[in-house]
């Protein structure tokens, strides 16, 4: 079976990532298409590596279009020359809708796993699903039948992060270094792309200002997904209201060791 995936952004390259070693464990599996270093490890045949292209707004896309422009003739070359058994999508709206309707000018079944959340936003492109998406996988129970409701076959799945959490270990020597005697930690997540690093990260550290003038001795941290994000996020940080550690690669501890000092001060 040859599937081909069509991922966009840090979170999604995991997902597929885990979806790909999965269903590899079931079938004699071939994987190609878009996404990050975790599914190029996991086995997939990259048509392009797209963590340089997970951007978000009206102008970070305008100025990236000519690419996505280029890339969408890839794909459809792609299709054509290698023909996939079925095309997956995950999350990533913007191009996937590009995607999900080549496959099927095509005839290629196309799957999308873990949809954008169209029934708080913009529900009138669940249209969009019913031209172009052939089964919709749901990461939320009442998905399932919101979707069905709507004419699009739907069948709830699961969220793939209790599928991640489940398989987690934490790296206690890190947990115990990072969580001193004494004073509460707040974590900052300001998410996955670096766009939403820039723009979330200085909010979060005024309301961390905020939080600080209120609790004295709270201690911030930043968690980041890579080096180059950390690297913005320590000049935001250097620049902002409030001093704050930058972390990589263990937002499972710091959220363990956050979820630890919260619940000490309720017992409390």
């Amino acid at each position: 079976m040859h599937i081909f995936f069509s991922v966009g952004e840090p979170s999604g390259d995991l997902h597929g990532a885990n979806l790909i070693r999965q269903l590899a464990q079931r079938t004699n599996l071939r994987t190609s298409g878009l996404g990050g270093s975790r599914m190029r490890a996991a086995g997939c045949e990259l048509l392009c590596d797209m963590s340089e292209l997970a951007v978000m707004g009206f102008f970070p896309v305008l100025a990236k279009l000519p690419r996505f422009w280029q890339l969408l003739k890839e794909v459809k070359r792609s299709l054509d020359d290698d023909r996939p058994d079925a095309v997956v999508l995950i999350d990533y709206p913007g191009f996937n809708w590009h995607v999900a309707r080549a496959a099927k000018e095509r005839g290629i079944p196309v799957f999308y796993y873990g949809l954008p959340q169209l029934w708080a936003w913009a529900s009138w492109r669940v249209k969009k699903v019913q031209r172009w998406v052939d089964h919709a996988l749901c990461k939320l129970p009442f998905e399932e039948s919101w979707f069905n409701d709507r004419d699009c076959r739907a069948t709830y799945v699961g969220h793939p992060y209790f599928d991640e959490l489940s398989q987690q270990r934490l790296d206690e020597s890190f947990v115990a270094a990072v969580r001193p005697a004494r004073g509460r930690l707040v974590t900052l997540l300001p998410g996955s792309r670096t766009q939403e690093v820039r723009y979330n990260l200085p909010l979060l550290l005024n309301a961390g200002a905020q939080v600080r003038r209120t609790i004295p001795g709270v201690r911030l941290a930043v968690a980041s997904y890579s080096e180059s994000q950390a690297a913005l996020a320590r000049e935001l940080v250097a620049t902002g209201p409030v001093p704050a550690d930058v972390i990589v690669a263990h937002t499972p501890e710091l959220i363990a060791d956050t979820i630890g000092e919260f619940l000490k001060s309720v017992d409390a």
